[in-house]
């Protein structure tokens, strides 16, 4: 998994509530946590961008993920849509062609 690129993009997983989506996307960071070979990015953009930034349930986790040297890169023309530029809690801000480098280099993305 270690040339794995996952775009999230949305807030949370799948098509529920919001709540039961962000409860989703935490078990799936938790369940990533426990494998040795983790991604080699997560990409956030459009509502994606708001797991990043204060009041996310799931900062706690894409914290762990980023110290075992999985990049986050959020898209700043999203957060600034959003006006969220200011809230980011983790991950380095980037542009677009940050996001379409990290898929280039990638063997597989996976859009979550």
């Amino acid at each position: 998994m270690q040339n794995t690129v996952i775009l999230v993009t949305s807030n949370g997983l799948g098509r529920a509530d919001q709540e039961l989506q962000q409860k989703l996307f935490i078990k799936y960071l938790e369940v990533l946590l426990v494998h040795q070979e983790l991604p080699a990015a997560l990409c956030f953009y459009t509502d994606g961008v708001k797991l990043v930034c204060e009041e996310s349930p799931a900062i706690e986790s894409l914290r762990a993920l980023e110290s075992r040297g999985v990049h986050l890169i959020i898209c700043s023309t999203c957060l600034a849509y959003f006006h969220l530029t200011e809230n980011v809690q983790v991950g380095i801000v980037g542009g677009m062609g940050d996001i379409v480098e990290a898929q280039a280099k990638a063997e597989k993305v996976i859009t979550i």
